[in-house]
């Protein structure tokens, strides 16, 4: 792609906010060329708005209809590919809907996927994790129409500066090939596991969903979200949406606290680019320790009660 390639990023929002994941996304795609942001939804005219202020975009493409309620795949798909007659790139986020999105658009492209990148080398050159993140690939690619999904843990956030203009496209017929129905989630007050700037989270060491109160309560005092290791979610201590790591969600926060988390390398994979980690474990040998910044040899039914404590007399 030349210097001057067009990029179409798909905006992750909620049809009034623009979530963070976008303001990641972006900086990646300013690295490719002069991007466009979509902003598809219903009554999505506040979402759009916002897209226009990020900065670094060139101009914002709003489709309005009930049809993207819901960005369902399908839809979104039979939107996306017309439009990429103009564009050399479609870039989104690797969330839930940008890998679900992506695959259907590069199928009917029939162009290869390039998923997860983690830097821009260049216009056709990218890295990305492998092997549960213990080696980088660098990936080039030929295609002259590229899709690529960014792991937002690994770019940072871009300002609101921008001030580009809104064009409404019209939305595509209904295919009937999918519908949305219903979704079952988790409310909490707490931040997402995504966006948080603070998460702790706990392993099998927790020993049960009960106990996993303790951490929800530290999780109050630092407005920090609450996540888990697979062997906690596979125990049944809480939902997998609270899972962290290869097979879960990629953080990357300002302070992740592990307790009770051996570190296995699929756990590590999705936290280890946080800033700053602490480990709390009573066994002196798990591999948490070796990506730790700071480590506590302890049995962690003694040390979260006293780190309570400590919080409390701070004031939080």
């Amino acid at each position: 792609m030349p210097s001057s390639s067009k990029v179409l990023l798909i905006a992750e929002h909620d049809n009034s906010e623009i979530k963070d994941a976008t303001h990641k996304a972006m900086t990646a795609a300013v690295k490719l060329g002069d991007v466009t942001v979509l902003v598809a939804g219903n009554n999505a005219g506040d979402a759009a708005a916002a897209a226009a202020k990020l900065d670094g975009v060139a101009k914002v493409l709003h489709c309005d209809s009930p049809l993207f309620e819901r960005p369902m795949a399908e839809a979104m798909a039979d939107l996306i590919v017309p439009l990429m007659d103009g564009y050399d790139a479609l870039v989104a986020p690797a969330t839930t809907n940008g890998k679900n999105i992506c695959p259907r658009v590069a199928a009917l492209l029939d162009v290869m996927q390039i998923s997860e990148i983690t830097d821009v080398i260049s216009a056709d050159t990218f890295e990305r994790p492998a092997y549960a993140g213990n080696a980088i690939q660098t990936v080039k690619s030929s295609e002259a129409k590229k899709v690529i999904t960014i792991r937002t843990a690994g770019f940072d956030s871009v300002g609101e500066g921008g001030s580009a203009t809104i064009e409404t496209i019209d939305a595509p017929a209904d295919s009937g090939l999918s519908s949305y129905v219903d979704e079952n989630l988790s409310k909490s007050e707490r931040p997402e596991l995504t966006s948080a700037s603070i998460i702790i989270s706990g392993g099998r060491g927790m020993q049960n969903g009960e106990n996993f109160a303790m951490l929800e309560k530290i999780a109050d005092k630092l407005s920090a979200a609450v996540g888990a290791s697979r062997a906690a979610v596979d125990a049944g201590f809480v939902p997998n949406d609270y899972q962290v790591g290869q097979t879960g969600k990629v953080v990357a926060p300002d302070l992740y606290i592990a307790v009770g988390i051996s570190g296995a390398i699929q756990h590590l994979a999705g936290m280890k680019d946080s800033k700053v980690i602490v480990a709390i474990n009573k066994d002196e040998d798990a591999p948490i320790f070796q990506v730790a910044d700071y480590g506590i040899v302890a049995d962690l039914f003694t040390a979260i009660p006293e780190l309570e404590e400590e919080l409390g007399k701070i004031g939080l």
